[in-house]
């Protein structure tokens, strides 16, 4: 890991320190939330590169037990799987849903949580669209717009957001 990266790791275990409750998942969009393009834009033979804080707050989860899903509604599957393997992250991830749909990612959850067995409440979301963070909010997921990437500002509202939510009070406590 690049020095910068370890920075922010660093500094996303120290954000993940100050909650008690952490969530079991946190799920991440693809395009314009781990990277700042469209896949369907890019080539396959290209070397992707993430938004400058992902890859460490990625590698923070990681380290402190916190399981990763990716819900992407990109058309072309391919590319971006090719990407994440390229990056190196793809063993970090328990779930990968990456397919076109018109259910503002409905579906991908429904599929990621069958899949992983945690409960919609204990899961953190983060994508650049409102309509994707609305409706996925209604099943009970917290979800976190970003407008410049995933951010360690981001990781701090999210969390905070999570452990204050209006699900707190149904959320499993035990750890």
């Amino acid at each position: 890991m690049a020095m910068g990266d370890e920075k922010v790791k660093n500094e996303a275990m120290e954000i993940m320190g100050l909650f008690q409750v952490l969530p079991r998942l946190v799920v991440f969009d693809l395009d314009y939330t781990l990277w700042p393009f469209y896949c369907e834009c890019r080539s396959k033979r290209e070397m992707p590169s993430m938004y400058p804080h992902a890859k460490g707050i990625l590698h923070a989860l990681r380290d402190k037990g916190v399981d990763m899903a990716i819900a992407s509604r990109s058309p072309s599957r391919d590319i971006a799987e090719t990407f994440i393997d390229k990056l190196g992250i793809k063993s970090m991830f328990v779930a990968q849903e990456i397919f076109s749909s018109w259910s503002h990612k409905t579906e991908h959850f429904k599929k990621i949580q069958q899949k992983t067995r945690v409960p919609y409440e204990s899961m953190l979301f983060f994508d650049d669209e409102d309509r994707n963070t609305e409706t996925v909010s209604k099943m009970g997921v917290t979800s976190i717009l970003v407008n410049n990437g995933v951010t360690l500002g981001a990781l701090r509202q999210g969390l905070t957001q999570f452990s204050q939510g209006p699900t707190s009070t149904k959320r499993d406590r035990k750890k």
